[in-house]
């Protein structure tokens, strides 16, 4: 009578097998062992999450699919973060992504830990056939207001591609651009391409505050990325605003008043 392999060496095994039919598998599946059969209920469980991931990734390529059924083949998604910080600038991204793209659970960048946001960062950065990033400072925004700061950004991402993009997914915008275009509401959540923008932009926002935050101590901009937290408002109120504050956003605007009246 053979020996049976040890747990340890069939936990090794399991990790080859794709297949719910392989044969070993059948045959563990009669092992009597509780470690053994642990290890196959595990197995299992894994294989159905990676099922509900890859529908759940299927389901967002239905645009990019379509598109590419119509002939398109550079389809861009372009997203954008920071329309409601009092502080920072305003980052989109425009991202093109290759048909064999596949990153499971990359919707919604806000729902992702930073660590996960990152890794997605890089592996869309090395798998992506273009990225295009696009910031407006503070400065400008107080200029031109963050919804036409939002759009420039926005086109500006669009001009940092490397190839010329043939059909644009936009989260929630129209542009004046010379492309053919589809504004989806909550885009990152829908669309892949778009998904893949929202973090591009975020990862980059993020690590520009993280910079500020460097040179500017007394904000806490490296934890809210400069949203108007406790932390931040209550820097604001003591040390004033900062060359990167939105002038025109309250509570700034409110506290430079205050500050005229009790200087007149």
């Amino acid at each position: 009578m053979s020996k049976l392999p040890s747990i340890k060496e069939i936990e090794t095994i399991l990790k080859e097998i794709e297949d719910p039919k392989d044969d070993r598998l059948q045959k563990y599946g009669k092992d009597s062992r509780i470690g053994v059969q642990r290890l196959i209920k595990r197995w299992m469980k894994q294989k159905r999450e990676e099922e509900m991931q890859s529908l759940e990734f299927q389901q967002l390529c239905i645009f990019e699919k379509e598109l590419r059924d119509e002939g398109y083949q550079y389809i861009t998604g372009i997203d954008e973060v920071g329309r409601g910080p009092i502080a920072g600038p305003v980052v989109a991204a425009a991202v093109i992504l290759p048909s064999t793209f596949f990153l499971p659970g990359i919707n919604d960048s806000k729902k992702l830990s930073e660590k996960k946001r990152e890794l997605c960062a890089k592996y869309i950065t090395k798998h992506a056939i273009s990225v295009g990033i696009g910031i407006v400072s503070s400065n400008e925004i107080d200029q031109i207001n963050i919804y036409q700061a939002t759009k420039k950004a926005m086109i500006s991402a669009i001009h940092q591609l490397n190839v010329k993009p043939e059909y644009l997914l936009i989260d929630a915008m129209q542009l004046e651009v010379p492309y053919p275009q589809k504004s989806i509401i909550k885009g990152d959540s829908k669309s892949v391409s778009i998904a893949a923008a929202s973090i591009m932009a975020k990862v980059t926002r993020d690590r520009m505050m993280k910079e500020y935050a460097e040179e500017y101590k007394d904000y806490g901009f490296e934890k809210n990325m400069g949203y108007g937290t406790r932390e931040h408002l209550n820097g604001l109120k003591l040390y004033g605003a900062t060359p990167i504050h939105r002038k025109s956003f309250a509570p700034v605007k409110d506290l430079s008043r205050m500050k005229e009246l009790s200087d007149s």
